[in-house]
C-alpha cells in the first residue's frame, strides 16, 4: 500500500477536519501514522466490514488512488494495530520541543507528516531520492522537503534518539539535496534605503528601518527588545536568536540617534516600539506599497549583509555580526556583490 501524492494530501485535509478538536503539533502524523499501519495491517474485507464501505473503495484507497474519507479515517483510528510500531516521528518532534520556535517545529510536524512512508529506519537512499522526485512544486519546496528529511535522519542516527543504528548507516548521506537556482535575492543600496527614510514620517518607524540595516535584526529579535538590552555604550543590543541563542546585534551612530530620540519621545517600559511582529509586518507593508521598494525583515537583514559586503567587511565577519551559523547563507545572502564592488576594496598583496 502506497498512500502518497494526491491522495496523502486530500487525506491531510479530512485528518484535519476529523480531529479538529485536538491542537498538539504532531496531531498530523500520529493520525497518519495510525492510518497507514491499519491500512497496511488489515485486509480489505475486514476493513469493508469495520467501517460499511465497499470492498472496491477500500482497495482504491489502499492503492492510493482515492483518498481515505472521513467514516474511514475514523474507523482505521478506532481499530489501530494493538502492537504498533515506535513513533519515530514523534519521539523526533518531542526531541526538537526546546529550542525550537512553534513555526519551525510546525514545519518538520508539516512535512515529515507527507514524509511519513520514508521517515523510519532501515529506508533507503534510493526510496528517499524517489519520494523527493514525486514532489509537486519549485525546487524550494523540494529543498524544504530534503531539509526536514536530514535532520530527521541525522538525529535518529544519532545516539540522542536512542534507537540503537549505527552512524555509517544512515540513507541520507547518501541523497543528494535538490539543487537550488543561484538566484540573486533582493536587497537595498544605501540610495534605497535613504528613499525610504525620507518617506517615513515618524521617528518610530525610521528607528526600525535603520536598526534593521544596521544590525541585521531578525523580526522576532526585533520585535522583543527592551530598554535593558540596549548597551549604549558598546553599540549593542542583546537579542535571543534562533534556537533560544543569547547574542548580540551591533547599531551604528544613526540607530543611536532615531532610537533614542524615539525612547525619550515614546518612554518604554517594556517592548520599546509598542508593536507586537504584526504590527511591524503591517508598518513595513504600508511602507512597501507607498514607495514600490522591498521592506520585509528579510531584504533588511540582506541588506545589512550586502552593504557590509560592499564596503570591504569579509564574509566570515559578516556571518559573526549577523548572528548567522554558517557562511552558506552569509554567501547567498550576498550574491548581488558584484566583482566591481570588491575591486573598489583590492590592494595588490605585492605592490
Amino acid at each position: 500500500m502506497k498512500l502518497c501524492g494526491s491522495s496523502l494530501s486530500e487525506g491531510n485535509g479530512v485528518i484535519k477536519s476529523t480531529l479538529a478538536e485536538t491542537r498538539t503539533p504532531n496531531l498530523l502524523i500520529k493520525s497518519q501514522k495510525i492510518v497507514i499501519e491499519t491500512l497496511n495491517k488489515k485486509g480489505v474485507s475486514e476493513l469493508a466490514e469495520l467501517s460499511k464501505l465497499s470492498k472496491a473503495y477500500i482497495s482504491q484507497v489502499k492503492h492510493g488512488q482515492r483518498p481515505p474519507s472521513k467514516r474511514l479515517i475514523e474507523t482505521l483510528l478506532l481499530n489501530q494495530p494493538s502492537s504498533p510500531t515506535p513513533d519515530y516521528l514523534d519521539m523526533f518532534l518531542k526531541s526538537r520541543s526546546q529550542g525550537l520556535s512553534h513555526r519551525t517545529l510546525q514545519f518538520y510536524s508539516n512535512i515529515l507528516a507527507m514524509a511519513y512512508d520514508v521517515a523510519r529506519p532501515a529506508t533507503s537512499p534510493s526510496k528517499i531520492n524517489a519520494y523527493l522526485k514525486s514532489m509537486n512544486g519549485t525546487m524550494g519546496n523540494k529543498h524544504a522537503h530534503y531539509r526536514a528529511l536530514r535532520a530527521f535522519y541525522n538525529w535518529l542516527y544519532s545516539p540522542r534518539s536512542g534507537v540503537g543504528l549505527k552512524l555509517q548507516d544512515n540513507p541520507i548521506l547518501y541523497v543528494d539535496p535538490p539543487k537550488l537556482p543561484k538566484l540573486l535575492l533582493p536587497a537595498l543600496s544605501r540610495e534605497q534605503v535613504e528613499s525610504l527614510l525620507e518617506k517615513t514620517t515618524n521617528v518610530r518607524d525610521k528607528a526600525i528601518i535603520v536598526l534593521l540595516c544596521e544590525s541585521g535584526l531578525r523580526l522576532s529579535e526585533l520585535t522583543h527588545i527592551k530598554p535593558k538590552d540596549i548597551d549604549w555604550q558598546a553599540r549593542t543590543i542583546r537579542v535571543m536568536g534562533k534556537g533560544r541563542k543569547e547574542g548580540y546585534a551591533p547599531f551604528g551612530e544613526l540607530t543611536e540617534q532615531y532610537l533614542r530620540a524615539w525612547i525619550v519621545e515614546y518612554k518604554p517600559d517594556d517592548n520599546i516600539w509598542g508593536l507586537n511582529m504584526w504590527g511591524i509586518i503591517s508598518m513595513l507593508k504600508r511602507l512597501e506599497a507607498s514607495t514600490g521598494l522591498k521592506c520585509n525583515p528579510h531584504t533588511f537583514r540582506r541588506t545589512f549583509a550586502c552593504l557590509l559586503r560592499k564596503s570591504g567587511v569579509d564574509t566570515m565577519t559578516i556571518k559573526d555580526l549577523g548572528r548567522w551559523e554558517s557562511l552558506e547563507m552569509v554567501q547567498r545572502y550576498t550574491r548581488s556583490v558584484t566583482f566591481e564592488d570588491s575591486m573598489k576594496h583590492y590592494k595588490a598583496p605585492l605592490s
